[in-house]
């Protein structure tokens, strides 16, 4: 009788890791990619000398907001891959939070930071 593997091997794990540090490096530059474009956007601010807001000053506001929630969102995507190594370090990855069973393979590297098997998910409230 086959035991159900409860842990993945070092080989594995080490897939998981190039993978996971290959997000990290995509998602660090493109964090600092949309920094600069909020930096270049409200540094080049400029009322019109009525002192009117106009469409296009609501427009830059509205870019501006927009860039902050996508960095905000991009900074805990990137929190999150970065706590998926901590997982390969103390061996926890891949196991599912709710189950504690393995996380598929095939889940793992199409969602390396998760945390719950595609069971798990499914079957959430």
């Amino acid at each position: 009788m086959a035991t159900e593997q409860v842990r993945y091997s070092k080989e594995e794990l080490k897939e998981f890791e190039a993978l996971l540090m290959e997000k990290i490096e995509k998602t660090k530059t493109e964090l600092n990619h949309l920094k600069e474009s909020i930096t270049r956007n409200s540094s080049g601010y400029d009322t019109n000398h009525s002192g009117v807001k106009t469409l296009e000053d609501g427009a830059d506001a509205l870019e501006r907001e927009q860039l902050n929630q996508l960095a905000a969102r991009t900074q805990k995507y990137l929190k999150q891959l970065e706590n998926a190594l901590v997982r390969i370090k103390n061996g926890t990855y891949g196991i599912c939070i709710d189950t504690g069973k393995l996380i598929s393979k095939e889940r793992l590297r199409a969602v390396p930071h998760t945390q719950h098997s595609i069971e798990a998910k499914l079957n959430r409230p």
